[in-house]
């Protein structure tokens, strides 16, 4: 094999999505795991919303900001992300996600 036919393998690759997307609406909002992914873990209450407040979250209801959930949740401090997840998820419940 040489570097071409490696070059060539390379651009099929991105030429084609991994998976493919589907028709129809957009969703709003962002899925609470990727927010939780970009905080680091134990975290406050406070710093959530010091941090990712004003992220627009994906909610069975529609979008909702992180903000509001979590003036609706009573925990001081998130000790890992799938406990954030869950208090999310309690607030805000779990199910398919509206479309526009």
């Amino acid at each position: 094999m040489s570097d071409t036919d490696a070059d060539e393998g390379d651009e099929e690759a991105e030429a084609e999505p991994a998976v493919e997307l589907g028709e129809g609406p957009d969703v709003a909002g962002e899925p609470v795991a990727r927010v939780a992914s970009r905080l680091t873990w134990p975290a406050t209450r406070s710093d959530v919303r010091e941090q990712e407040g004003d992220a627009e979250l994906r909610t069975p209801n529609g979008p909702r900001a992180l903000d509001d959930v979590l003036a609706e949740s009573e925990v001081p401090l998130f000790e890992s992300r799938s406990e954030f997840v869950q208090e999310v998820e309690e607030v805000v419940g779990r199910g398919p996600v509206a479309t526009e």
